[in-house]
């Protein structure tokens, strides 16, 4: 009974990062406010989630992984509730882009924690992983398919209740839940850290999210600067006997610095593929949100089928075996799109390239997963937990707005250069994926 809860609350979670860009329009007609003002409700959620997702994790070391899991759920919920309330856009923002940001960091790294603390062996950890991989797939694949749906028929604020439904149905789960008998000795929260560690996340993905622009020097500079100071601030806090929020040998591994590229490149490649397509299909074919988002389901059945036989790659293929072929089928899934999509052509024409790219990144999210979470004792998953989940937000956060600044840079041809840019930062991942060192 571990896997249900876990599994639906990575899927709330990531429909609620997509579901929102379908219903912009809507929101801000009914709330009389701009398309810039409930688009800034959407990037503050994910800032909001990026930037505290590591101490969120670091939090399970002392409240327990159960409990905070049960405090993110409540949290979140809370945040749905309001925003589903909403009258304007200050009270969208603090329930969404706040309460729910909030809420997201502190409940997803339990979900990666418990998983593979209470696997017993890697077949296991994958099979579980793959499930709840393949439900935050699904929820970011089909978020805007069902909102598209929810806020036809039923409005907006519809959404926002039904996760509020979700999340409800999720802690009356998660109540049965046995929290973990080895519980990292709890010591004293390292607030400084997560400070400079939230501040340097902050301004990268504020930089990201201005690529195309001269400001995007200008915050990505300063949140690498911080990032830096943050490592420093780590080592030397190591060095001087005190627990750093997170701990610097993490990084020393080179199967975990790899794992987590791998990471970083399949959200980049699956949420910028995603944004591509659907711009695509809704500015040269004319297609609406739920056209959009159905023509985007043989991606997504090729991620729960990669994720619904995660358990049995597993078993028969090393970790690092997966994620080169799973890296080799997304490549292959991209090309098939740049070559045979065009705007006149037939629905089929997707189809192919769609169905091997969702493929291939389901096998790859879920033994990356599995590869870097397995690396790390159990007393560590605190830290490893929400560096894993940044890097691949951040991934996201990137692939979004690489593919959108290729998109409005280009001029004619810019889908496909967009989808080609695509293509080179998985062939990259390939590489990062060559170099990982055999199991020992």
């Amino acid at each position: 009974m571990i896997v249900p809860p876990l599994a639906l609350a990575q899927f709330v979670a990531s429909y609620a990062a997509t579901t929102m860009t379908v219903a912009v329009s809507v929101i801000a007609a009914d709330l009389g406010t701009t398309v810039l003002g409930v688009q800034t409700a959407i990037t503050l959620f994910t800032l909001t989630m990026a930037s505290l997702m590591v101490p969120g994790s670091k939090l399970t070391d002392f409240l327990g992984r159960k409990r905070c899991f049960l405090l993110g759920l409540v949290v979140y919920g809370g945040g749905a509730l309001l925003a589903s309330a909403a009258q304007g856009t200050g009270t969208l923002i603090l329930g969404y882009s706040l309460l729910q940001g909030i809420g997201s960091a502190l409940m997803i790294p339990p979900i990666y924690i418990l998983v593979t603390v209470t696997g017993s062996d890697v077949a296991t950890r994958a099979r579980r992983f793959g499930v709840v991989s393949g439900a935050g797939a699904l929820g970011a694949a089909a978020g805007p398919l069902i909102g598209g749906l929810v806020t036809t028929w039923l409005g907006w604020r519809a959404s926002f209740l039904l996760q509020v439904l979700i999340v409800g149905l999720v802690v009356v789960l998660a109540l049965r839940l046995v929290e973990p008998p080895e519980v990292p000795a709890r010591t004293r929260f390292d607030v400084f850290g997560a400070g400079l560690s939230a501040a340097g996340l902050f301004f990268v993905v504020v930089g990201v999210l201005q690529m195309g622009t001269a400001l995007f020097w200008v915050f990505a500079a300063v949140g690498v600067a911080i990032l830096f100071a943050f490592a420093a601030y780590i080592r030397a806090r190591e060095r001087a006997g005190r627990e750093p929020l997170v701990s610097p040998g993490l990084f020393r591994d080179r199967t975990t610095r790899l794992g987590l590229v791998t990471q970083h490149v399949q959200w980049l490649v699956l949420q910028g593929a995603f944004f591509v397509i659907a711009v695509f299909l809704q500015q040269a074919r004319g297609y609406d949100a739920i056209e959009t988002g159905l023509m985007l389901t043989p991606a997504t059945v090729g991620i729960l089928a990669a994720s619904g036989a995660a358990g049995r790659m597993a078993r028969r293929h090393s970790q690092r075996r997966l994620i080169r072929g799973g890296f080799v089928l997304a490549i292959a899934g991209l090309v098939l799109v740049l070559l045979l999509v065009r705007a006149d052509s037939g629905v089929a024409s997707a189809v192919p390239g769609l169905f091997l790219l969702g493929a291939g990144v389901g096998i790859m999210l879920t033994a990356s997963v599995n590869l870097v979470q397995s690396r790390s004792p159990d007393a560590a998953q605190g830290d490893i937990s929400g560096v894993s989940r940044s890097v691949s937000n951040l991934g996201s956060s990137v692939g979004t707005a690489l593919a959108g600044s290729v998109l409005a840079g280009a001029a004619g041809h810019g889908f496909a250069l967009a989808l080609a840019t695509l293509t080179l930062v998985a062939v990259v991942g390939l590489i990062a994926a060559l170099l990982l060192p055999r199991p020992r």
